[in-house]
Order: structure tokens, then sequence, then C-alpha cells
């Protein structure tokens, strides 16, 4: 069993629709595979339509969180019920604010004296796909400003780059408290990844966990051995579950599909939290 809980879609800033995700998933040996779009769910009745057997689905969402002292942090909400209206409606608003942070991004680029605009970054989105700053990477290279979307990230997009901007977000433990209230379960995605900005302290994770964390993502490319080795020391002494995932964007980034996987113990541990089966299967 081949288990890769955190990937991505042209739904949000993927470059594989979701059937071309099923397919390479399918191909990659990945027997569950979590849809994970950046606040959205967009994608997932196509993905569902592409299953196939010798694969399972499990839908979800990344959803965009800042703490009340502006730190980034993403929450995975996975196997939650989509029909609850708070959550979706928290999801929408977030989706919604992307584009008034975008064109405040684009302004400081222009102060800079680079020329792109809104509509550059637009003609890089799929319809119906969630607004990121990874559009806005690929208009820069589409440009010539940059070479991919790394360099992008590295040079101008980072979360302590000058033309930075924060959005709309919810904090961490509301999301969590929101994923809960749908049924899902949620993990705390990269939580270490520091080239992206700061990141919280291990002694933060308390108000975290008695929002009802399930789970910490230790196995991702973004974190050291002695950073995934703390955090399996705080997932064992708190009760949470360890995942793995690739966080596969599609071309443009080095992550590959089942680069990181969960273990089969753990995934079942994660799934018996959820209030119903929820994974979906041909």
């Amino acid at each position: 069993m081949k288990i890769d809980l955190h990937t991505h879609s042209t739904y949000s800033d993927g470059t594989d629709k979701p059937s071309e995700l099923i397919n390479k998933a399918l191909a990659a040996g990945i027997t569950i595979i979590g849809l994970t779009d950046h606040d959205s769910i967009g994608g997932w009745q196509e993905a569902i339509d592409s299953l196939r057997p010798g694969i399972s689905l499990v839908p979800g969402a990344e959803i965009s969180c800042q703490t009340t002292d502006g730190i980034s942090v993403h929450i995975l909400g996975l196997l939650f019920d989509s029909s609850n209206s708070e959550l979706m409606n928290t999801l929408e608003k977030t989706r919604e604010n992307r584009h008034g942070r975008m064109e405040k991004i684009i302004a400081r680029i222009n102060e800079a004296g680079i020329d792109i605009t809104m509509n550059d970054v637009l003609a890089q989105l799929s319809d119906g796909a969630t607004l990121g700053r990874p559009h806005l990477a690929d208009a820069l290279v589409k440009k010539g400003v940059v070479a991919s979307r790394d360099e992008a990230f590295t040079q101008m997009l980072h979360n302590n780059s000058k033309y930075y901007v924060s959005h709309y977000s919810p904090t961490p433990e509301a999301a969590i408290a929101l994923i809960k209230a749908a049924g899902g379960v949620s993990v705390i995605a990269h939580p270490m990844a520091s080239h992206r900005g700061r990141t919280i302290s291990l002694e933060t994770f308390g108000s975290l966990i008695d929002s009802g964390l399930d789970g910490i993502e230790v196995d991702h490319r973004d974190h050291s051995p002695d950073e995934k080795k703390q955090l399996i020391a705080l997932a064992s002494g708190s009760n949470l579950v360890m995942t793995g995932a690739s966080d596969y964007h599609g071309n443009g980034k080095l992550n590959s599909l089942g680069e990181y996987t969960t273990n089969p113990d753990e995934w079942d541990r994660l799934e018996s939290r959820a209030n119903a089966r929820r994974v979906i299967t041909v």
C-alpha cells in the first residue's frame, strides 16, 4: 500500500488536471491519494470520475491559515463533509480575498520596474482554479523575468520578500475547529519548512492540539532530518498521527508523486478519527 495524502491539481496551483493526477498516481503505484487543492474542493468530482480499480481517493483541501502574529500555516483538511456550509463559506472567502492580494503584490513588483499585469497572471489560471503566487511565478517565467517557479519563489515571492502581501485567512485553530465540525480530520502541512518564511515554534502546537489537530506531516522534502526528529518526538508525545506526502504540484516543482508516503497503520489511525468513511473507491 502506497499512500500520498497531499497533492495539487489545476484547481489550485498544480499543472495536472485531476484526471491526469489520478493517472499519474496509478502509474506511480500509489493506492491511496489525497487531493488537497488550496482552499478548494473544485477538483473532487473530476478526480472521482477518473478513479479506476487499484486507487482510492481521499477528498480534502489545503486551507491557508495565519496565526495572530502573522505566520502562515497550512492545514490539510481530509475526509470532511463538503455540505458543511460554514467550512465551505470560509474556503470561498479565502479564495475571494486572493484576488485583492494579488493586485497588491503586482503593484509592488511594478514599482520595482518589472512589467507584469493581472491579465498576465490570470492567463496562467485554469478554469475554476484558486489564484495563488505560483500563477504569478508562472507569469514571471513567461515574461522572462525568472527561469522557473522555484527561482521566482527563491528570489521574489517568499514570505519575507518586499513584495509579500498577506491576505484573509482563518487562524489554524479556527480551521481545525471547522474541519472537525464537518466530520473530517486535520493535519498540519510542512510545519517546519522555514525556507518558505517564518514557521510556528514547537511550543505553539499546544493551541492546535487543543483545537483538535489530528496529525503532523512529518515526512516532507522541506524538512531536514533534525526537524523530522523533532516532529516525531512531538507527535509521539501528543498522540498525533504522523503522515508523509509529496506535496506534488506537477511541472515547475521538484516534488515527485509518492516521494514521501504515509505508513498504512498511521493512515488507519487518521481515517478512524473522521466521523464517517469518506474514502472513495470504484
